[in-house]
């Protein structure tokens, strides 16, 4: 990894007092990056390095508020805010821990990682804003269909503003389908009024190196552990900018921040009702953002991370992700499409050892599945409500890079002319649901046989 912050000229927003300043810095935090890297470093130089660099962002924070005050800001309160926080509890929390461990590699990483991650977003999200002059308007008086539009049209302009990324919406009523290699973030804040906001923000990890990589140089192909706490902090003010938009979000105040894998994070997104679940087609890599209010939790089992544990908990996680990937690499992706909760999890359980297993409750769901992450197989409930099977495979077939996917219908029908309407579809087969399930499995090994056998003539 490269551990170098690359100043581009986009940061520049046309103040010369905040301009100066940020370019201080980058400069700063690379020093501190180089210095990480020297085999021999006493504490006493890491400590002048780190009081350095917070003497200098205290300074930026006072100009910059001057500054506000001066043109009137309309967004000063609350920019002032996001200063306070990361004044008087961030960079506090992580100067313990780096006495605590002395100083250590792990933990110079992580204040590297965090204070980075803070001056990408907050250089790219809320110093622009400032000279944008954009107003925050409140959603209580948007009809729902309005709401969608803006906040996709909001996110879309985040990431061009932060990362130069030419995206489009390409689902208001994202289900949780899986994409990629996905990291699976998840914030939870609280009211006054004892409401819980959840956030949560699923990135191909791909996405996350070609934009935060990009700006820290890295040279790895995978999302590291620094890496990944940069892209924490940035993702939280993507978030605190957004969250503004709903009606007394001064009153929000975060309450844990969570990494989940992608079952903990579907088995907690199943149980939930969105406001918003958008989708994004970046062009580097696919991006979805969710947002619910619940008055109960959902725990999910998830990573939760503090100042203490960060390192550990991200380098564990991605851990899990990398031996996950190996395994699943060397598995068949099977997609099955049922609107029965007990058969998606029937299925799962009977191939999930030897396949890579993705479920959908709809057609539509499913559609998304296959643009998303091609299924090698696809098992299709023929007698789904809305949209039945038939109409699926049609939709299916109808797309040319999607015609060859092999199908198979699910079927809880066996009559003779049940049967024949499946056939005259020509699937590459059916299996009846009152079949034993080691009778299912087996006709789907069989078939991979043949395939496998097919390919390995070629």
């Amino acid at each position: 990894m490269g551990n170098q912050l690359v100043w581009q000229d986009r940061y520049n927003i046309g103040v010369e007092v905040i301009d100066k300043e940020h370019r201080k810095l980058f400069s700063i935090l690379n020093k501190l990056f180089d210095l990480g890297k020297q085999e021999e470093k006493s504490q006493w130089v890491c400590q002048e390095a780190v009081k350095y660099f917070r003497d200098h962002a205290l300074k930026h924070f006072a100009d910059e508020e001057a500054y506000m005050l001066s043109v009137h800001y309309a967004g000063f309160e609350m920019h002032r805010r996001i200063h306070k926080n990361f004044r008087d509890r961030t960079i506090p929390a992580l100067e313990r821990e780096l006495e605590l461990t002395h100083y250590s590699e792990e933990a110079i990483n992580h204040f590297l990682g965090v204070c980075a991650g803070w001056l990408i977003g907050h250089t790219l999200i809320e110093d622009n804003a400032i000279v944008r002059g954009e107003n925050i308007k409140q959603w209580e008086k948007l009809q729902p269909e309005e709401e969608q539009a803006v906040m996709g049209q909001t996110i879309t302009n985040l990431l061009r503003s932060m990362f130069q990324l030419d995206s489009r919406l390409i689902s208001d009523c994202y289900a949780g389908e899986k994409f990629g290699n996905g990291i699976y973030y998840r914030l939870i804040y609280s009211t006054k009024d004892k409401k819980k906001w959840e956030f949560f923000l699923v990135f191909e990890e791909r996405l996350i190196v070609s934009t935060i990589g990009s700006v820290m140089d890295t040279k790895s192909e995978a999302v590291t552990t620094m890496l990944m706490n940069a892209a924490r902090y940035v993702a939280r003010q993507l978030v605190e900018r957004v969250k503004r938009y709903f009606p007394s979000s001064e009153n929000f105040e975060i309450k844990e921040e969570q990494l989940l894998t992608y079952e903990q994070f579907q088995k907690v997104f199943e149980k939930i009702s969105p406001h918003f679940s958008l989708l994004f087609d970046t062009g580097k890599g696919y991006f979805a953002y969710c947002v619910t209010a619940t008055d109960l939790f959902q725990s999910g089992g998830g990573v939760s991370i503090i100042t203490e544990n960060a390192m550990a908990e991200v380098e564990k996680y991605l851990n899990h992700n990398q031996i996950e990937k190996n395994e699943i690499s060397q598995k068949e992706r099977i997609l099955v499409v049922d609107d029965s909760e007990f058969m998606l999890k029937t299925m799962s359980d009977l191939l999930d050892k030897d396949y890579e297993v993705i479920t959908a409750k709809s057609g539509l769901s499913a559609i998304r599945s296959i643009i998303l992450d091609r299924p090698d197989l696809i098992l299709l409930d023929y007698e789904m409500p809305v949209c039945n099977g038939s109409q699926v495979l049609e939709m299916i077939r109808a797309e040319e890079d999607f015609a060859n996917i092999p199908v198979f219908f699910l079927t809880g029908r066996v009559d003779k002319e049940s049967v024949r309407k499946v056939i005259e579809l020509k699937p590459e087969g059916y299996l009846s649901k009152s079949l034993q399930p080691a009778d299912i499995k087996r006709e789907i090994d069989h078939f991979f046989e043949k395939s496998r056998r097919r390919s390995a003539k070629k």
